[in-house]
């Protein structure tokens, strides 16, 4: 695509917000949008054309302790609220979403890149949240014990922890955002949330529409820049009393490290290299469409996505054929075009680790039975691509890919493919397609992993505890356990003698 061209569809597609205000570029601190203290800004731009959309304000140090200082100044206001006031603004909140969804949706697909079907499902989902703990604040109720001593009255409340800090990736930008954000302010914390630079944009807007449905000043702010000067600040700080994050494993592992000096509440959404199991006894067209939705929904950059197909040695050759078929079907291209599945990676170190999977794969013995290589729509687009027979030992068999690339290998009898399953560090999700009852269960309790998939590919949403074990992160988020996650429990004891 041309320069000129690549202006021309920035320039369109802005133009087509309704609502010109949702298109911020400052940070949000303290109820005002606030430049760094440097000035100084980065440049966000679609990753499809490469072409700029924003300039975002770049804080420091200095910045994100005054966010903190917002922060912790609101506490005391937000927490005193009656439960049914903070439900009331919280659901406030969520209609200003739902109304302003189109506009959402495109600022979402020009920074990240997803098909806009995709970005209008994901603010769906990340609306789903702010409703579901709009409702959530009004249960957080004490509850009484039955005394062990005599003349003893016992009783259990549930109290907000206080500041909270949350950082949020760039493949679901405002779904991490408000499943964290929502259940924090639910339980009467506060927030300083720190979203991707590669993302800032939709952050920005959701907090454009919180100051709209009535969040007091310093209760929920967004500090944008570095990383790790950001997110450091907010480990430092002792008033931070916890820690969100969804990300890599390796980047969790050094947050819990850096929290570790001021004993932060850790919640944390990690690495994931979810296995997707296939029985002989699968419908082949049911299994196919679950393989095709597990795999590439988000391009491929989900840490839900099935890194690992197994598939039993009686239905592979025909499941890899239909599979196949199947994928070179994916259309591929901008988001904002219509029909594309398939939009751009989100950067060019995404592009060279598929491209070194698939080398890797190929050089050990896999064969290609789909795709392989870069997309003509440009430099960012990988073409869907599905490989067969993949050793075990090949890096996309042990690496989370992030990519639209699909993994197949045979497996032979059920201990074999739970032994292989559970055989890594990553604990997240795991998918079965079976139609055998007692296979269900048994594949339920046998696979090592936070969530377990049957016959289906959604499994996510508001009220189920959404997360994983071993090396996939801490806690869980969604349902009242992330609420209960930003609370504390306090005991108190009254002589009733």
């Amino acid at each position: 695509m041309s320069a000129q061209l690549a202006r021309t569809l920035r320039h369109d597609a802005l133009d087509g917000l309704a609502d010109r205000r949702l298109l911020r570029e400052l940070a949000y601190v303290g109820g005002n949008w606030k430049a760094g203290e440097t000035g100084q800004s980065f440049e966000v731009t679609d990753p499809a054309t490469r072409a700029t959309i924003a300039w975002v304000a770049s804080l420091g140090e200095s910045d994100t302790t005054l966010a903190v200082d917002a922060a912790a100044a609101a506490f005391a206001g937000w927490r005193g609220l009656l439960p049914q006031q903070r439900s009331a603004i919280l659901r406030r909140w969520f209609d200003m979403i739902v109304a302003a969804k189109d506009d959402l949706a495109l600022l979402m697909t020009l920074e990240q890149g997803k098909p806009l079907k995709e970005a209008l499902g994901e603010f769906d989902y990340a609306a789903s949240f702010v409703e579901w703990y709009a409702e959530e604040a009004k249960r957080v109720n004490a509850e009484s014990v039955t005394s062990h001593l005599p003349g003893a009255e016992m009783i259990v409340r549930r109290e907000a922890l206080g500041v909270v800090g949350l950082v949020t990736p760039w493949n679901f930008p405002s779904a991490m955002l408000t499943r964290k954000a929502a259940a924090a302010l639910a339980a009467g914390c506060t927030v300083v949330a720190h979203p991707s630079s590669e993302t800032p944009l939709s952050a920005l807007a959701l907090a454009e529409l919180g100051e709209r449905a009535g969040l007091p000043a310093g209760v929920f702010n967004i500090v944008t820049g570095d990383a790790k000067v950001i997110v450091g600040t907010l480990c430092d700080d002792a008033r931070v009393r916890a820690m969100s994050f969804t990300g890599s494993t390796e980047i969790g592992r050094l947050i819990a490290a850096q929290c570790a000096p001021t004993m932060k509440r850790l919640v944390m959404e990690l690495g994931g290299h979810a296995p997707l199991i296939v029985f002989d006894d699968a419908d082949i067209n049911r299994a196919v469409e679950i393989a095709i939705d597990a795999k590439f929904a988000t391009s491929g950059q989900d840490c839900l996505a099935a890194n690992r197909i197994y598939v039993q040695r009686a239905l592979y050759q025909r499941f890899c054929a239909a599979f196949a078929a199947r994928i070179e079907e994916l259309k591929v291209g901008h988001g904002l075009e219509d029909g594309v599945e398939i939009g751009p990676l989100m950067h060019d170190r995404a592009v060279s680790k598929v491209e070194e999977q698939v080398a890797d794969a190929l050089a050990r013995g896999a064969r290609l039975l789909a795709g392989g290589g870069c997309h003509p729509a440009g430099p960012r687009f990988y073409r869907p691509t599905l490989l067969a027979d993949v050793p075990d030992e090949a890096l996309i068999m042990r690496e989370e890919t992030f990519g639209p690339v699909a993994a197949v290998a045979p497996f032979d009898n059920e201990d074999e493919v739970v032994t292989r399953a559970n055989a890594t560090e990553y604990g997240l999700v795991a998918y079965v397609v079976t139609q055998n009852g007692a296979r269900q269960f048994r594949m339920g309790r046998a696979l090592d992993y936070g969530m377990v998939a049957v016959n289906r590919i959604k499994i996510t949403g508001a009220p189920i505890p959404f997360g994983g074990v071993k090396q996939s992160g801490l806690g869980r988020e969604g349902a009242r356990h992330g609420l209960e996650a930003f609370t504390e429990l306090k005991y108190l004891c009254l002589d009733a003698a």
